[in-house]
């Protein structure tokens, strides 16, 4: 017996699933209509996330490509930027702590170079020592990074060469005051804030005026088989006046920060603007079909179709709503996202969001039905005598 019932139920959710779909796509105006709700959500909430991650990448990927394990950083650091500066004292101690196998300087400074039109134009010095070159630079399209051993040579990005004053390799360029010359270029080096340039680390405290003895973060690398978590806390506990992290704390830091303080609110406003704008065009497409469809509700009711039945009906259609719409508007975020991608910024789809949207939009599609729902469960089956 309960077997029957399960062949029977599952014969009528097909039944059901297969009128819903058929009746979706015979009303071609109201199939449209809705479809337009469902991509206009999908694509305004992909596009503001995958602008957001592509944001949130340009001020993390210098903390994940500086070839660092672990970064010893002023008291009070989450983003990447100076603070008060560290004395040479912590950089001796954490070269003699158990499971580093180096421990390097960086400096971190703006100064502005001139153009050839006597412009000023800022950039985000990067002093790294050499042979290590922990810090950069990286990307290279021009150029290789051994050049920052020859005397006054400095790296810049290749995508601000003509803003910094048409740069060329072997110009000559006045930077914080002093002749340097251009020796190379990366690539899409750009965070918020100037573009970086990379030099020698001693280039560099001379440009800024920087003492010899201090440094505004010490880069970490363990040994081979240490756990940079358990080396961190050993740091951590001889340096107490400064903040030890693991690169991956560094990089979450700085995503916790820019959230809060500058990305999360108009990024999650728009995202959310989109979601409600498509919930409703959803929502009065599907009552609004209810509406056009009535007599033919009346009758599935008249025929023996329960509120049960109905409402399967109504879910199918909902589910098929959200799977198509969601289909188009990923292929229109991808295609955008191909098509805005530059230096300045690399929209950034991550594959579970393809995984994420059409759920989130079957979720928000079955919600929406809620007033169709109420309607067609209100229905007498007698009104189509009427």
């Amino acid at each position: 017996m309960a077997t029957h019932r399960r062949i029977v139920f599952g014969h009528r959710a097909r039944a059901m699933t297969s009128l819903g779909i058929a009746m979706m796509i015979y009303d071609k105006p109201k199939l449209a209509g809705t479809l337009v709700g469902v991509v206009f959500a999908v694509v305004l909430s992909l596009q503001q996330l995958s602008i957001l991650f592509g944001l949130l990448d340009k001020n993390t990927m210098f903390v994940d490509h500086a070839g660092a394990d672990i970064w010893i950083a002023p008291a009070g650091t989450e983003l990447l930027q100076p603070g008060a500066p560290l004395p040479d004292a912590v950089l001796m101690r954490a070269r003699t702590t158990a499971g580093v196998a180096s421990a390097e300087p960086l400096l971190y400074a703006g100064v502005t170079i001139k153009t050839p039109a006597g412009a000023s134009e800022p950039v985000t010095l990067i002093g790294t020592r050499l042979p290590a070159q922990l810090g950069g630079p990286w990307a290279m399209v021009a150029g290789e990074a051994s050049v920052l051993a020859r005397p006054d040579t400095v790296i810049f990005e290749d995508a601000e060469r003509d803003k910094l004053g048409a740069l060329n390799l072997g110009s000559r360029r006045e930077l914080g005051g002093r002749l340097v010359t251009v020796g190379g270029f990366t690539w899409g080096l750009l965070p918020f804030g100037p573009p970086y340039a990379f030099a020698d680390i001693e280039l560099v405290r001379e440009l800024v005026g920087a003492p010899a003895d201090q440094h505004t973060f010490v880069l970490v690398r363990v040994r081979a088989g240490a756990d940079p978590v358990e080396v961190a806390a050993r740091l951590a506990e001889q340096l107490r006046e400064a903040k030890v992290m693991t690169a991956a704390q560094f990089h979450d830091s700085i995503v916790r920060r820019l959230i809060a303080d500058q990305l999360g609110v108009s990024f999650g406003t728009s995202t959310a603007f989109g979601l409600l704008v498509g919930f409703a065009i959803v929502a009065l497409s599907m009552f609004s079909s209810v509406l056009d469809h009535i007599r033919e509700f009346g009758t599935l009711k008249a025929i023996g179709c329960t509120n049960f039945d109905l409402t399967k009906l109504l879910l199918a259609q909902s589910i098929g709503y959200a799977v198509f719409g969601s289909l188009i508007g990923m292929a229109l975020v991808t295609g955008m996202s191909e098509g805005i991608r530059s230096p300045q910024l690399v929209p950034i789809v991550e594959p579970s969001l393809y995984l994420i949207a059409p759920a989130a939009m079957v979720l928000l599609c079955v919600i929406a039905s809620g007033l169709a729902l109420v309607r067609v469960r209100s229905l007498e089956p007698g009104m189509v005598f009427r």
